[in-house]
């Protein structure tokens, strides 16, 4: 190894590489002097294996995620954010499987296995409390006598010796047993007798001792005697969740944020990894979890708070200060549901939120509902009320539309959206609603209205059906009568927020209302 023993200037030298910071020379303890230099050959190791790594995620997507798993299953901050990464990508993790999982994450792409959709199998060693020699007994039982039939047939096949209870439930509460049982509780509460029963059977086959059930195996399985208790009712689905958050890190079946981003009525929140990517003091409001709570006191005496915040891709610290954290205090509650805004902070490599004001997910989207509600209950009433005359008015845009129809109400709306878009896999691919709002002193009996509307979407249409996942909607109203009327899928466009800046360009009101 070579020492540095001091630093000189120097103008003429022979220097060797290396790779020493700041801007001068060292002298070393052989007389020799080294500058201040990169090696070139190392800077060529580093591009070619960024650019193998990239080969490998652009063509070989499934395995290469599943890989990058493994090889940080015990960082619980990354794991969630490959995970993120894997719902961008389209590829499902799936929970542990004790009759599928292996050692690590296993990759199953859809061309090997026939299925709809690339996934990836979580891994037992990433499974806490489950150690190298539980997972060999596990896999090896399960290589000889074929998959588990119930935890009785596991319990009775594995050596107990290198599984204990814990282990056991621990496996039980992440939902590794789901495919054989879907009541977790049932199973937990059977636990201590069926692992008596197995051990008990052990003991007998050790001195050769065989009973009534060991005669009977070829017709009546031995696992069917295992004692049963009384039948319970499943864990809630909010602890369910918890044990998979204690036991894995994180959730894989389901997370507690996912109702909410689905029926996104959150307008304008981003998620914690498109935080990264945004300039410090940038505002920005984000649809998280509180995990974690640190109560401060200031050297003035006044109340503030860290928390730790998580969604669905990864996890942020954020910052309370005292009069702020005044007027949210009682939504600090672990484990909550919030809508937070505040300010971007970028400091050494890490990024923490300056929380402005905070609210509950609930009240948030129990506020967006009753916004839309409003609407749908007029129309409602229009229809009912809708005349025979009335109806001849629109003909002509019936003919225009295809298909033209009145709606009943906004989730009828979205119900209706979401058949429309059931391809032919059978999946559904998001997109987003524009809502045009076009109040007129009196509703028209002719087209002219929607030859307008006709031509902006002809002038934002790319041509490509595929792309086009943006659907239009119109609200007409004059003050005494409103119609709602649904643009047929020719008329879908790619660009949203273009679309809209076309029709406000034109004097017409539009908004996007779902995704």
């Amino acid at each position: 190894m070579v020492k540095i023993v001091s630093r000189k200037l120097a103008k003429t030298e022979n220097v060797y590489d290396i790779g020493v910071a700041k801007d001068h020379n060292f002298v070393l303890a052989n007389g020799l002097v080294a500058s201040n230099c990169f090696n070139k050959s190392h800077s060529t190791a580093y591009a070619y294996v960024a650019y193998q790594t990239a080969y490998l995620k652009a063509n070989y997507p499934v395995e290469y995620m599943a890989a990058l798993l493994t090889a940080n299953s015990g960082d619980q901050d990354k794991v969630q954010k490959y995970i993120a990464n894997c719902l961008k990508f389209n590829i499902e993790v799936e929970p542990p499987n004790i009759n599928k999982s292996e050692v690590d994450f296993t990759p199953l792409p859809k061309v090997a296995t026939g299925e709809t959709k690339d996934k990836i199998l979580f891994g037992l060693s990433a499974v806490k409390n489950v150690g190298e020699g539980a997972i060999e007994a596990i896999l090896e039982a399960r290589k000889e006598g074929g998959e588990f039939k119930s935890l009785a047939d596991l319990c009775d096949r594995v050596n107990l010796n290198a599984l204990n209870s814990r282990t056991l439930e621990s496996l039980i509460k992440c939902g590794a047993f789901d495919k054989i049982e879907l009541n977790r509780k049932q199973l937990k509460e059977d636990l201590e007798g069926v692992m008596k029963w197995a051990q008990d059977r052990n003991k007998d086959r050790d001195i050769g001792q065989l009973n009534l059930f060991d005669v009977a195996e070829k017709t009546m399985p031995a696992f069917d005697s295992a004692p049963k208790t009384s039948p319970v009712s499943d864990f809630p689905a909010k602890e369910k969740l918890q044990y998979e958050k204690e036991i894995l890190g994180f959730y894989v079946s389901d997370h507690p944020l996912k109702y909410a981003q689905e029926q996104n009525q959150i307008q304008d929140a981003i998620s914690i990894a498109q935080m990264q990517e945004k300039k410090s003091k940038s505002a920005i409001k984000l649809l998280v979890m509180l995990a974690g709570i640190k109560p401060h006191i200031t050297k003035k005496g006044d109340r503030m708070a860290f928390l730790q915040v998580e969604d669905m891709t990864g996890q942020v610290d954020a910052v309370v200060f005292p009069k702020i954290y005044e007027a949210i205090k009682d939504l600090l509650t672990e484990n909550a549901l919030l809508v937070l805004s505040g300010k971007v902070d970028h400091k050494d490599d890490e990024s923490q939120l300056l929380v402005d004001t905070a609210e509950a997910v609930e009240k948030v989207m129990s506020d967006a509902v009753e916004q839309q509600e409003k609407p749908v209950t007029e129309l409602d009433n229009y229809q009912n009320e809708s005349t025979d005359e009335e109806s001849k008015n629109y003909q002509s845009i019936t003919e225009v539309e295809k298909p033209v129809e009145q709606l009943e109400s906004q989730k009828n709306l979205l119900k209706q959206d979401a058949e429309l878009l059931i391809t032919e896999n059978g999946s559904t691919q998001p997109r987003q609603i524009i809502i045009l709002q076009l109040p007129i002193d009196k509703i028209p009996e002719d087209n002219s209205l929607f030859e307008q509307i006709k031509a902006i979407l002809k002038e934002q249409s790319s041509g490509d059906e595929e792309k086009a996942k943006v659907a239009i909607r119109a609200l007409i109203f004059d003050g005494k009568e409103q119609e709602l009327v649904q643009f047929g899928r020719e008329f879908w466009v790619e660009d949203g927020e273009a679309t809209i800046n076309s029709f406000k360009a034109k004097k017409l009101e539009a908004k996007i209302i779902a995704y």
